[in-house]
């Protein structure tokens, strides 16, 4: 898992530009479906047609987080617009990378306090001494540049948000043997800019009942908000968050699902934040609807942790759950 976790955050794939990441999955889980295609939009959909039993829908989302390009003033450095949402004050001095291989620093212009630390007064340096040397155009999106490390059980990289989740669908695909359920495999788009491919890609397939799989943040660290929800303490079943009440029925059967795979879980309650599951659930007349989150720290940085214990603890959840003859 690891390994493949690794291969999936390094691909390129900011909101709107996921088609490195979208070919990267498209390698990995083609040998283990029945199916694969890629809808208007830009959503990969696979499936396993295991028989007439209802179509439940797993959800991953392929983007992650940006810095568009808006000016390049004439000494070359390159003002951005962040794309989906990108917190600033840990900006300065992170390193980012455009399509093609070039790489950049965030920096800061000089301020007097920090509370004027915003977006406008950040900048990325790509080392060019004018304008006309500046090898990036207007519009041009760069991503985070870190490679993915271990300490321990806990992975730490950049986009775990939501390659990680990514990840849990290829193995859930290349592990399931048999099911009385038809299940499809949705990697989308846009997620960051409000589960735009979540939406169009559920419309198509109308499931029956569906789960994204996504991460969550935690209340483990110093100071952190009060959360039940820990690293290492198995994979959250999701309750409320921003734009979804879990459906009880399907979240009970994530929970006995759990039980039957003898995986540790936690509940899940987000104060703030939402999951591709928010607009699926309200996608034509309704779609019973859950979440399966892996707890994660350092959201939206560059330096996400997740703990690879509670990912594959993912895995088997979600292959008991679809070894249900109903789901639920």
């Amino acid at each position: 898992m690891k390994e493949l976790i690794a291969r999936l955050t390094q691909s390129y794939g900011p909101s709107g530009q996921e088609g490195e990441v979208r070919r990267r999955i498209a390698e990995e889980i083609r040998p283990h479906v029945d199916g694969l295609r890629t809808d208007a939009l830009g959503n990969l959909i696979a499936w396993k047609d295991a028989g007439k039993g209802p179509r439940v829908m797993l959800a991953a989302h392929m983007d992650e987080l940006g810095l568009m390009v808006t000016h390049i003033d004439e000494q070359g450095f390159v003002r951005y617009a962040p794309v989906g949402g990108l917190g600033h004050l840990g900006l300065p001095g992170q390193r980012v990378i455009f399509p093609g291989g070039r790489i950049g620093v965030v920096a800061a212009e000089r301020v007097e306090d920090v509370k004027e630390l915003k977006h406008e007064k950040l900048y990325i340096d790509l080392g060019a001494a004018d304008r006309a040397g500046a090898p990036v155009a207007v519009g041009d999106v760069a991503v985070f540049h870190r490679p993915l490390e271990t300490a321990g059980t806990r992975l730490i990289g950049k986009a775990l948000d939501d390659r990680v989740g990514c990840a849990v669908l290829v193995e859930v695909a290349r592990r399931l043997t048999s099911s009385a359920v038809r299940a499809y495999f949705v990697f989308t788009v846009q997620e960051e800019l409000g589960l735009r491919g979540a939406r169009t890609s559920a419309y198509g397939i109308e499931p029956d009942l569906a789960v994204a799989v996504d991460v969550t943040a935690t209340g483990d660290t110093p100071k952190a908000a009060v959360m039940e929800v820990s690293l290492g303490k198995g994979p959250a079943v999701k309750v409320k968050d921003s734009s979804l009440i879990c459906h009880p029925e399907v979240r009970q059967a994530l929970e006995e699902a759990a039980a039957t795979a003898a995986v540790p879980f936690q509940r899940e309650v987000l104060e703030r934040g939402g999951t591709d599951a928010g607009v699926i659930a309200l996608t034509r007349t309704g779609v019973p609807s859950g979440v399966v989150s892996i707890p994660t720290r350092y959201l939206h940085t560059p330096s996400e942790m997740a703990d690879l214990a509670d990912v594959e603890g993912a895995v088997r959840v979600l292959l008991a759950f679809l070894s249900r003859s109903t789901g639920a």
